[in-house]
């Protein structure tokens, strides 16, 4: 089976082929059954867990992180890469592009001096050929033997992404794993990668009869089709799907309880057909920013996420820079002023009072407010969230 690939929104193109889909969901009923039957017997332990509201005692001062991609790299990403002031990156490799293997080990050699992780992304060859999927990650842990850790998979909830069930990835993974425990043990694995409020099949990934354990826990927690990250789904802001997402791990014998968002963003408004959605999820420039900041704020004030990777630094649709005519979105200066002002920061509390939410830091306070701040609130030495004098906007940084 071949998936198409959508080139301008880097990623496979929806499924069609209506005879194709029947094929699909008719290999996938069974662990639909599984999946089901699973939640329904934890969902109680899990809300249990939920209310009791578990606190984390992981470091969580130092969660920024960002993706780059050698498909959208352009002369001016390195500059960028090194100006942001950004240590920790995440670089996608397709093991269907085995063939461009030696062109990715340069490209990640350049970034020597960054923490990276690489994550491996899955086809269907891999997936239905195991023999094959255990000679080419070989290939590439030897190629890439400086790096020590690997994301496993990706947006492994999606059909177009060429998993067809849950079950498909745990073996997919175990492959991998077993690979790892006998030859290349100094590596850590990240999974299992499932994109959206759709935790059912987290639930599904984490709880099951495989051998398997994931070193550090993965999701893509999008919240684009809601708008800003305090806008509820089902009951729930991010802040309360980032609790009820730890509950989950704390629970299972299958991860450890650190927990990494591998990718987020928003769509962007006027940029179709390279938006990874319609128009009627994407945002302006303005509401990118400030939705950005506070889910990064929101990550920190939970104490629970250990690192959240911006997708992406180069993308013309949802990305910080507009890669095609190299211009950099006013995001672009708002990650750059949020890294230098939060990095290695402490957070000490968040509240929410008169409706602007607040939070502490050790050396300074931010200031988030959905609807704009009534002008007696405003301070002259406060910033804005591009590092300038306060003018307009959602959020305000104060010194002390």
């Amino acid at each position: 089976m071949i998936f198409d690939w959508d080139h301008c929104s880097d990623q496979p193109s929806i499924i069609r082929d209506k005879k194709l889909k029947r094929e699909i969901y008719k290999k996938s009923l069974f662990d639909m059954i599984k999946l089901l039957l699973t939640n329904l017997l934890l969902l109680p332990f899990i809300m249990i867990s939920y209310f009791l509201k578990l606190k984390s005692t992981n470091k969580t001062d130092d969660i920024f992180a960002l993706g780059i991609s050698l498909e959208n790299h352009t002369p001016q990403t390195k500059r960028r890469v090194e100006e942001l002031g950004v240590k920790k990156l995440l670089i996608r490799f397709p093991l269907s592009k085995m063939d461009k293997l030696k062109e990715y080990e340069e490209f990640i050699k350049s970034y020597s001096s960054h923490e990276i992780l690489i994550n491996l992304i899955q086809d269907r060859k891999h997936i239905e050929d195991k023999e094959l999927l255990k000679k080419d990650v070989r290939e590439v842990f030897k190629t890439f033997k400086t790096i020590k850790s690997y994301q496993i998979g990706t947006t492994i909830n999606r059909k177009k992404w060429a998993f067809f069930s849950v079950d498909e990835y745990l073996k997919f993974y175990k492959v991998v794993q077993d690979l790892r425990d006998k030859e290349f043990a100094d590596i850590s694995l990240i999974g299992s990668s499932v994109i959206d409020f759709e935790y059912h099949f987290s639930i599904r990934s984490l709880f099951n009869f495989y051998k398997i354990h994931f070193d550090k826990f993965s999701t893509l927690l999008y919240v684009d089709r809601r708008g800003s990250p305090f806008n509820t789904q089902s009951g729930f802001d991010f802040l309360k799907k980032i609790n009820l997402l730890y509950s989950i791990v704390t629970l299972s014998p299958k991860t450890s309880n650190n927990i990494y968002i591998t990718e987020t963003n928003w769509p962007i408004k006027g940029t179709a057909p390279y938006a990874p959605t319609s128009e009627k999820e994407c945002v302006s420039l303005e509401d990118y920013s400030s939705f950005m900041v506070a889910y990064y704020l929101i990550a920190l004030a939970s104490k629970k996420i250990d690192r959240v990777y911006w997708h992406q630094l180069d993308a013309k649709g949802y990305g910080l820079v507009n890669h095609l005519e190299d211009e950099e979105y006013p995001a672009y200066l708002a990650y750059k002023t949020m890294i230098n002002k939060l990095s290695q920061k402490n957070m000490v509390k968040y509240s929410i009072k008169n409706s602007i939410n607040v939070f502490e830091f050790d050396t300074l306070t931010v200031f988030y407010c959905e609807n704009g701040f009534d002008k007696s609130f405003i301070k002259s030495e406060d910033e804005d969230i591009y590092g300038n004098s306060y003018k307009s906007g959602k959020v305000i940084y104060r010194d002390g």
